[in-house]
């Protein structure tokens, strides 16, 4: 696995949601449904005779920025049920990212920390800035993750009752 970069902190947020550690793993790992809570993605599909979340499965999922639209490729790379979910974003075989959702039990429910661990050198980290026309792209996942939890936890509680 490509290392990251030194002077690329990982991004994290977290957010406590009032559902089981259980439900929240369901959500987070139908990446079909991903783009009912984020405002990047726009769904997407099993692929490579990929049926689910499983360890190795692919994905391809489709995302938009403003005007801009593209895909991307991600390999689940941690399916610990029902605490770790992982995926590795792919283009060609350079491995640009990794998403990972961690789940906690807590005292009324679950922790979700969602995270973004930059892997992209400075060539693919200016071409990922054309392609999706965003400048800082640590700061910009790590509002759109927050958008995505405060949705996933409001789909998590509806859902379960």
């Amino acid at each position: 696995m490509k290392s990251q970069r030194p002077d690329k902190a990982p991004v994290s947020v977290s957010q406590e949601i009032a559902a089981a550690p259980e439900r929240i793993w369901a959500l987070v790992t139908d990446l079909p449904r991903m783009n009912e809570w984020s405002p990047e993605n726009n769904g997407g599909e099993w692929s490579e005779g990929a049926t689910g979340p499983a360890l190795g499965a692919r994905f391809k999922g489709k995302n938009s920025n403003k005007n801009r639209k593209w895909s991307t490729t991600v390999e689940v790379i941690a399916f610990d049920a029902p605490t770790k979910f992982a995926f590795a974003l792919r283009v060609g075989k350079a491995h640009w990212c990794d998403w990972v959702y961690e789940i906690e039990p807590t005292a009324t429910g679950s922790r979700v920390t969602h995270s973004w661990i930059d892997r992209r050198g400075k060539f693919t980290d200016w071409l990922g800035g054309i392609i999706s026309k965003v400048d800082n792209r640590a700061e910009h996942n790590g509002k759109n993750m927050a958008i995505t939890l405060a949705a996933l936890a409001a789909t998590a509680v509806s859902e379960a009752h």
